[in-house]
């Protein structure tokens, strides 16, 4: 894990739940002091009390390893809120439409931040039909490469991994698509609006 509990944290979560440090400490089996000397920084929880600490305080243990609460306020569906992920371990592509603590091979994933994209990640987009053909000029190397494409849409996505040595392109239907996704496993995320 790349973070770990922090003390203020603590502190603001058992004093929401009108917890004296005494009555969580009869909770986890530890003195009072273990949980003074959390709150204050000068000491870290054993691991195994991860899972019932963030019970005790109510929250999940994400969010308690996180540092941070996570506050959806995103109460209706909307495409224009999604948050891209990328695990730099594995790989793997994570979406979600609010916020969230993401966590992947043991670090918790910051949010990508899309770029326009620019000279060396031009992307074109030709309507061929009903679908869009998605093509980036980009080299296509082991350690070099677009990893994949995403669709956004006003109701959805799409995303088509692609992999080294292959074509850094794709097809998606036409059918609500507001833009498009790219990611560089180099030079991170890139978007661009649909054509008109």
């Amino acid at each position: 894990m790349d973070r770990y509990i922090t003390g203020p944290m603590i502190r603001r979560l058992r004093e929401a739940r009108s917890l004296t440090q005494m009555k969580l400490a009869e909770m986890l089996k530890v003195s009072d002091k273990a949980v003074s000397k959390w709150e204050t920084g000068r000491g870290y929880p054993d691991i195994t009390l991860i899972e019932p600490l963030a019970d005790a305080l109510g929250v999940s243990v994400m969010e308690l390893l996180a540092g941070e609460d996570v506050v959806n306020t995103n109460k209706t569906f909307n495409m224009l809120k999604t948050k891209l992920y990328v695990c730099p371990i594995c790989g793997n592509v994570i979406v979600s439409t609010g916020e969230a603590v993401i966590s992947c091979c043991g670090i918790t994933l910051p949010v990508l931040e899309a770029e326009p994209a620019d000279d060396q990640h031009l992307c074109r987009i030709d309507r061929i039909d009903d679908e869009y053909y998605v093509s980036i000029a980009h080299e296509m190397g082991k350690t070099h490469h677009i990893s994949f494409i995403a669709a956004f849409k006003d109701d959805g996505y799409e995303i088509r991994k692609l992999y080294p040595e292959g074509q850094a392109d794709a097809y998606f239907k036409v059918s609500r698509v507001r833009y498009f996704y790219y990611y560089c496993n180099q030079h991170g995320l890139f978007k661009v609006q649909k054509p008109t």
